[in-house]
């Protein structure tokens, strides 16, 4: 398993019950996983302790419940900084667990040592284009949602970046992908964080089992003639680090030859050792 471990303002303290218990920054968080299917017992005093708690409803969807918790605080990892805000179901804008796969790649970039253009298709609010951008890379964002590019740029702003060579695109991703194709662009970098379940800006219906092969296809034929690598992330269960592996292996190195490697992301936790699955991720690599 690829761990997330090098957070210092980030931790999951401790998970029982189908819930995990996390320290973002200053504040302790309360929020469902459905990977915890275990019950411990609760010994941790910030069990008791809670800045938020998001309370799953049995009929789908949720509510936050606050105590003390403002409504936009601060997080860094490394050189970055990101605005953190308790939005729809649970999330707060940032899965930490993907900080292994920034420091995969912004190795990669750096290791370069020349001009190195990136694609980050599903950007949300923007960790892995802000990474490849520390990293020194030129980067295009794309996202459907025009309220998470914003929020992309504000992050970009915060962590010093806000005049880096960044494109922000507000657009369906297969679409923009068709049209980048037509004009002939390449990356050397393809990074993807699809959802399970999804609708574009014009109510285009995504589902990640239907559409994902088919967009990864495509995307190969954005890849420049000296590619680094190309990263997919998957949070639906039926996309196990197997199935990364063939379709990076059928649909990138096939024609490319490198390495593809796949496997669970998880983040450590504190109080038992133990570690929290996070999804999982294939990458292919040229060697």
């Amino acid at each position: 398993m690829w761990l997330a471990d090098n957070w210092k303002e980030y931790e999951v303290i401790d998970c029982s019950e189908g819930e995990k218990l996390e320290r973002w920054g200053k504040y302790t968080l309360l929020r469902p996983d459905p990977q915890v299917i275990w019950n411990t017992k609760k010994e941790d005093k910030h069990w008791k302790h809670l800045n938020a708690h998001y309370h799953r409803s049995k009929k789908g969807g949720g509510e936050w419940e606050f105590f003390d918790l403002p409504k936009q605080w601060d997080i860094h990892y490394r050189s970055l900084t990101f605005h953190l805000k308790p939005f729809s179901f649970k999330h707060t804008g940032l899965f930490p667990e993907q900080a292994v796969n920034w420091d995969w790649f912004s190795n990669k970039i750096k290791k370069a040592d020349r001009p190195v253009k990136v694609l980050n298709l599903f950007a949300y609010t923007g960790g892995a284009t802000l990474a490849a951008a520390a990293a020194g890379a030129s980067v295009t964002h794309v996202d459907a949602s025009k309220g998470m590019v914003t929020w992309a740029k504000e992050n970009a702003v915060a962590s010093g970046l806000g005049d880096a060579p960044i494109r922000w695109l507000v657009d369906d991703c297969v679409k923009f992908v068709e049209r980048e194709i037509r004009r002939g662009n390449h990356y050397d970098g393809i990074i993807m964080d699809p959802p399970s379940y999804g609708r574009g800006p014009k109510g285009e219906i995504w589902k990640i089992e239907e559409k994902i092969y088919s967009l990864v296809c495509l995307c190969e034929k954005l890849l420049s003639k000296d590619p680094l690598f190309f990263l997919i992330n998957s949070y639906t269960t039926g996309l196990q680090p197997a199935v990364l592996s063939y379709m990076l292996g059928s649909a990138i190195a096939k024609k490319h030859g490198g390495k593809v490697s796949a496997d669970e992301v998880g983040l450590p936790v504190s109080a038992s050792g133990l570690v929290l699955p996070c999804g999982a991720s294939g990458r292919w690599e040229k060697e």
